[in-house]
């Protein structure tokens, strides 16, 4: 296992350097200039020029990655060309708090998710099955900004039960930071479930007609010792790779969540520096998001060995 591990990480930094490389290039390719948002439209050619070469924007690119990925490796991420602050404390501000609306996100749809897809597959045909079916599909049909205006809509402007924007921490009390929680997760929850339901239910369908469940049965063992023990922990391989790939969709649906419910996480931050293309901000923005995918994928196999001890990797797992 430890040398499966190396080998993934070995492919993580791959990657990262990788896309470093195209963040940093595809940056510089935008249209705009930088010193002309910076300086506004009121701003002289020879003041661009003079802000062009403070902030280095004057040299050959292969300088300024060079700079700027050399940075990277020592821990510093640059600072905000427009804020004129250190990029690495407002990131990792941002970060905690997207980290905690998508770890918040994923326990929702994972057993949430599961336990639907268990459902729909023991009473499958019947009232339970259909039902899930049909929510299934309209979670899949309607995308999370749709559901995050009619929850602003409902809950917030009609009803008034949760705050439609902003974030609270636990110095403003537990309670008020679950109810800024409460409608960003379900938006984001309703498209994610669906696919993890759906996918459960064709795995449960396909482990409960196998030949060792219906030994498991014919010995007399309960339902519930049959469905949870034998079926369940081979069903569960494939809504492990469907999560992994949920964490994917998240971090795209995230940035719009964010943006919907003002939530002043990672993905608004990332929106902000677009705006403004602030180069620091927005390649740090992204190459973050870009890890957090790869580590999303490298724990979905960890988890296979994990979920299934047959599985070998690389004649690591015994």
């Amino acid at each position: 296992m430890a040398i499966y591990v190396l080998r993934r990480l070995g492919a993580v930094l791959a990657t990262l350097v990788v896309m470093s490389l195209l963040v940093f290039l595809s940056t510089h390719a935008l249209p705009s200039n930088t010193a002309a948002l910076i300086l506004g439209q009121y701003s002289t050619p020879e003041t661009r020029a003079a802000l062009e070469h403070k902030l280095g924007l004057d040299l050959p690119l292969t300088v300024q990655y060079w700079r700027w990925a050399s940075a990277l490796l020592q821990g510093d991420l640059g600072a905000s060309l427009v804020m004129e602050r250190p990029v690495a404390p407002m990131l990792w501000d941002a970060f905690g708090r997207s980290a905690l609306l998508a770890g918040c996100t994923m326990a929702v749809v994972s057993t949430v998710g599961v336990g639907m897809g268990i459902v729909a597959a023991v009473w499958r045909g019947r009232w339970p099955d259909h039902g899930i079916s049909m929510f299934a599909y309209a979670g899949i049909s309607v995308p999370e900004f749709y559901w995050g205006l009619v929850l602003i809509l409902v809950f917030g402007s009609t009803f008034h039960l949760f705050p439609t924007s902003g974030a609270a921490t636990l110095a403003d009390g537990f309670g008020t930071m679950v109810a800024h929680l409460v409608l960003p997760v379900v938006t984001l929850t309703l498209t994610l479930l669906a696919h993890v339901s759906r996918l459960t239910r064709s795995s449960m369908l396909e482990v409960l007609d196998s030949m060792y469940v219906r030994v498991a049965r014919a010995r007399g063992f309960p339902e519930r010792v049959v469905i949870l023990r034998h079926a369940l922990r081979n069903a569960l391989l494939p809504a492990i790779t469907i999560l992994a790939q949920d964490f994917g969709f998240l971090i795209g649906g995230i940035v719009a969540v964010e943006a919907i419910f003002a939530y002043p996480g990672l993905g608004r931050l990332l929106i902000f520096s677009l705006e403004r293309q602030d180069l620091p901000l927005m390649q740090a923005a992204i190459l973050v998001l870009t890890a957090v995918y790869c580590l999303a994928n490298l724990g979905a196999d960890l988890l296979y060995g994990v979920a299934n001890p047959r599985i070998r990797y690389a004649g690591a797992v015994e």
